[in-house]
């Protein structure tokens, strides 16, 4: 649904966007930078674990489609079919 789809997007934001601030924070603080990657590698994993699988909380507000139609479904033959004219210029 849209409104799970939303959430989930919000969540890998937030989560992306905290890890990459608190990388740098303690990246700066101890001069490593190799600390800042790990950090925002680590929230990249953990946002990916929130968010790909289909968690129940993504799927509250279900979509309703359209029941299946069983008429319609023969195909016409090629003498019914009208040829196409193409406009002159």
């Amino acid at each position: 649904d849209y409104k799970g789809q939303k959430l989930a997007e919000q969540i890998f934001q937030g989560i992306i966007l905290v890890s990459a601030v608190i990388g740098f924070i303690y990246g700066y603080i101890t001069e490593q930078f190799g600390w800042t990657v790990y950090i925002v590698m680590a929230g990249f994993a953990l946002s990916c674990l929130l968010t790909l699988p289909p968690w129940p909380m993504y799927r509250r507000n279900p979509l309703k489609w359209l029941p299946v139609q069983e008429s319609g479904t023969e195909e016409k033959k090629p003498a019914d079919r009208k040829p196409k004219r193409h406009p002159k210029s």
